[in-house]
């Protein structure tokens, strides 16, 4: 079973900005679309931005321009570069493939709060 790990989130002013990480516990960023989720109070998990096996990336409407989805092969973490953060996305961010592997776990994910 591969487990992810979500980190780096916090809290932060409208218009700041945090970069989230996610590592896995073997090296699936190489053979895996990945994408970043999240989820706010109340709310469905929602798939903001992905990554393909060769890098091509997509972003929903309302994040892009201001979220950047990257990863480090070599280190073996997928990152998500957020600028420019909208009290509308707090939410629960998560790192999981999209093709919903059961041999892959939801990590716990990790809390982004942008408020004044």
């Amino acid at each position: 079973q591969v487990q992810l790990v979500e980190s780096g989130g916090g809290l932060v002013q409208p218009g700041g900005s945090l970069r989230l990480s996610c590592t896995a516990s073997g090296s699936i960023f190489s053979i895996y679309a990945m994408g970043w989720y999240r989820q706010a109070p109340g709310k469905q998990r929602e798939m903001v931005a992905g990554i393909t096996i060769r890098g091509t990336t997509n972003y929903i409407d309302s994040v892009k321009g201001r979220f950047t989805i990257s990863r480090d092969m070599a280190k073996n973490v997928l990152y998500l570069q957020m600028d420019n953060l909208k009290p509308e996305d707090t939410a629960v961010y998560y790192c999981y493939p999209p093709s919903n592997d059961p041999q892959i776990s939801w990590g716990q994910g990790t809390q982004v709060t942008v408020s004044s």
